[in-house]
């Protein structure tokens, strides 16, 4: 993996946002991860972790707080003008609803064609079979170009939003949490086509997902976020079956086993403790108040993200 390039490096990048006159919600705090190019990064961790927060903060649809995103070489967060529009045209992203990250006014062709416009890649004939082209990559057709998104279901509306993102051709795209909102059945569906689209086209993805079965198997490595920080990040296999963290434990021990005597019988971590507030937070770990092997330090020093094996970093005193 060393090898590779990096294609996105975020360094420190903080998030906060305003909430009361002198209370400041610390969505992300401080975190520092690479992609490379052509991979999956997943991202996983429970609601509230700031996780979404960072992949719209990469993508700049949030101004950053303090922290640099470095894109290809370029820092793009302070990027202005033609420059962030060029940054646009390589990056993208796939919202978590179908249903309200469509506009219900537009056809799907003006939906799909709205990127191709703005960067001006194709006028004319050009431009509509452009249109077919994507439709029929995501498995729909010609015919669905001048219908409007009520007319869809939700998965149909899902690859509509993958057809957009594609449209521009980018070279990197934030998935956030772009099954969550489907039945399980279409989940699978769209994961698949997501693995096929990044191996046809050399795609490099930031997954960011609820569901741990689906993020191990479309991610090469795994980010896991707590309350804003980073506690471990590994490769999928190695995180999956040698956790080091006691959050990632807990997460892992709930994924649910294909076979109910197995399932009645594995050991399940239960996280216990106060839950703390990201607002204003005490120092120390953010997971101390639920952590069985707290001590002293973890509640009075930030431990950093270190590596505890071959690409394996966590951040805990007692890794």
């Amino acid at each position: 993996m060393s090898e590779k390039k990096v294609l996105v490096e975020v360094k420190d990048l903080k998030k906060h946002f305003k909430v009361g006159k002198n209370a400041i919600l610390k969505a992300v705090d401080g975190i520092d991860f690479k992609i490379y190019k052509g991979e999956t990064l997943g991202l996983v961790g429970e609601s509230g972790c700031g996780k979404t927060t960072c992949g719209k903060t990469v993508m700049g649809l949030y101004p950053a707080t303090s922290g640099e995103i470095i894109f290809d070489g370029i820092k793009v967060n302070e990027l202005k003008g033609k420059e962030k529009k060029d940054f646009t045209r390589k990056a993208q992203i796939i919202f978590q609803d179908p249903y309200s990250s469509l506009d219900p006014r537009m056809t799907v062709g003006d939906i799909i064609g709205e990127g191709i416009d703005i960067h001006g890649l194709y006028t004319g004939q050009e431009r509509t079979d452009k249109i077919y082209e994507l439709l029929g990559t995501i498995g729909l057709t010609s015919e669905h170009a001048n219908r409007f998104p009520h007319e869809f279901s939700g998965g149909q509306r899902q690859r509509i939003g993958i057809a957009r993102a594609l449209a521009i051709e980018p070279e990197f795209i934030v998935c956030d949490e772009p099954i969550s909102a489907l039945d399980v059945s279409i989940q699978a569906q769209i994961i698949n086509l997501l693995i096929r689209l990044q191996k046809e086209r050399e795609l490099t993805y930031l997954f960011i997902a609820h569901d741990l079965s689906m993020v191990k198997h479309i991610s090469d490595r795994v980010g896991v976020m707590y309350l804003g920080k980073m506690v471990e990040m590994a490769p999928s296999y190695e995180l999956y079956t040698n956790p080091k963290h006691p959050y990632t434990e807990a997460l892992m021990s709930a994924i649910p086993i294909p076979d109910p005597e197995v399932e009645r019988e594995k050991n399940r971590i239960k996280i216990e403790g106060e839950i703390p507030s990201p607002i204003n937070p005490k120092p120390g770990c953010r997971f101390a108040s639920r952590c069985r092997y707290a001590t002293d330090i973890c509640r009075q020093e930030t431990p950093e993200l270190k590596e505890a094996g071959p690409e394996h970093f966590v951040a805990c005193h007692n890794k």
